[in-house]
């Protein structure tokens, strides 16, 4: 739902209307239940505004009020007694996430005051860079439909399938539209997301991920060879579906979950590693794993042993020291690459705000200026009520930003922001290697001590042949 300013309100009341609903404590049990993205639910109202102004002074571009969307709201309800107010807002959380991208700040308020729990988001329409707005398009409420539906299949919750019609007119229901499209989700589209949720919680062993599957509402079933088939109860689901890849696709195969279970092995949209640890085979054959994954394991770990060895023969690191003293190098030098990372951003941050803020100071302080000519007139106060909020936003942000330092001139300003992102450009790449380079050297070790014996560096135990 889009948020305009009413006739005869002004943007800083419209809002905040909307806002104060939100955060209402009687229906929030007195705030228990918001959380937010880039903001501050106590001051979220203030810095949607300031963003608002941003934009327009980094743009030169401004909307007629009654055009101008100033925040868009969801509403994301769930059934009643399926979930808790906790679980539900981290839910909205992560819709919210999803949608914007992490591109617009926001806030969401779970209600618990009526038998269906449900939550309102609240998004800015501006960026959180501002130089952009939120754009709105054809279908968008059903895509968002669609995304809302996965997160609670994601959750085991329930959807709404076959949605009563909105109107007789020229709109259809979701229903409708989505067959039109791709049709609704299939059984096995289901067991997909949901295979895909339990690997996500990283179970133990194949006994915990099925256990994950019976929680989410299915009935597993042991078949001859092996296999192990799954059934959706409850929702109309008559034949059991086989856990293999020729019925659920590439990566979906019983021996595909076995090593997504052990880390092992890629998954559909993961990426693809040449070295992997290796597998503990007796550890797993006796929690329980069968003579054919003893027969995967085995070739597997040849395979990653045969990686290791040319690894550090490659590398001249045949003295295990030499090996272990790298590892840790490569671990001090990713954290530390990763530290600067952190530092250069939270710097651009306070860069970008700060400029924000001093074109929003500059562009309104003559109102405050003539406010306090007029005695700080009440009438006067009326009429601009809104620019003088902008004005002392913008002056608390630099506050908080300068934190008592002198403010630099914009030129200055503006140079430091371009310097910030070369230097974030330069030490991102210099980032990706160094994890790519330790993850590689850190799993080559482990797999040494593993083939040598060795429990901790420097020890060595006796191993049985």
């Amino acid at each position: 739902m889009q948020r305009h300013a009413g006739e005869g309100e002004t943007i800083a009341e419209a809002i905040r209307d909307c806002l104060d609903y939100g955060k209402d404590p009687e229906k929030t049990e007195s705030g228990k239940y918001i959380s937010a993205y880039e903001c501050d639910p106590a001051t979220v109202a203030d810095e949607f505004l300031l963003a608002k102004a941003s934009y327009a002074a980094m743009t030169g571009r401004e909307q007629k009020k009654e055009n101008d969307v100033l925040c868009y709201q969801i509403r994301q309800s769930f059934y009643p007694g399926e979930i808790t107010p906790k679980e539900a807002n981290r839910i909205g959380y992560e819709l919210a996430m999803r949608w914007t991208k992490g591109r617009h700040a926001f806030i969401v308020t779970t209600h618990t005051d009526k038998q269906h729990i449900h939550c309102h988001i609240y998004y800015n329409s501006t960026t959180l860079d501002c130089t952009r707005k939120f754009r709105n398009f054809w279908g968008s409420s059903f895509a968002l439909r669609r995304l809302s539906d996965r997160l609670c299949l994601e959750n085991g919750l329930s959807i709404v399938e076959n949605p009563k019609p909105r109107s007789k007119g020229k709109y259809r229901n979701y229903g409708e539209w989505q067959k039109d499209r791709k049709g609704p989700l299939s059984y096995q589209d289901r067991l997909r997301l949901t295979i895909d949720t339990a690997l996500a919680e990283h179970p133990a062993d194949l006994d915990e991920f099925l256990a994950l599957m019976k929680r989410a509402g299915y009935e597993v079933k042991k078949v001859r060879g092996g296999g192990i088939s799954f059934r959706l109860t409850g929702q109309g689901q008559e034949r059991f579906t086989r856990l293999r890849a020729s019925t659920l696709g590439d990566g979906y195969d019983l021996q595909d979950v076995l090593s997504a279970i052990e880390g092992k092995e890629k998954r559909p949209g993961r990426s693809e590693r040449k070295i992997s640890l290796a597998v503990d085979i007796q550890a797993k054959l006796a929690a329980g794993k069968g003579p054919g994954y003893e027969r995967w394991a085995k070739v597997f770990n040849i395979k990653q042993m045969a990686a290791a060895l040319a690894y550090i023969q490659d590398n001249n690191l045949t003295d295990y020291e030499q090996l272990a003293q790298k590892a840790t190098e490569a671990a001090d030098r990713f954290h530390a690459i990763s530290e600067q990372v952190k530092q250069t951003e939270q710097a651009m941050k306070t860069n970008a705000g700060l400029k924000a803020a001093t074109v929003q100071y500059a562009k309104t302080r003559p109102v405050f200026e003539q406010y306090k000519a007029t005695k700080y007139s009440r009438k006067f106060l009326a009429e601009h009520e809104a620019d003088l909020e902008l004005y002392r936003a913008a002056q608390a942000e630099m506050r908080s930003l300068l934190g008592g330092a002198k403010l630099p001139k914009m030129d200055v300003l503006k140079e430091e922001g371009r310097k910030l992102t070369a230097k974030k450009k330069q030490l991102y790449g210099e980032y990706q290697k160094a994890r790519r380079d330790m993850q590689e050297i850190v799993t080559i070790k482990a797999n040494i001590d593993t083939l040598m014996g060795y429990t901790e560096p420097g020890r060595k135990q006796e191993k049985e042949r």
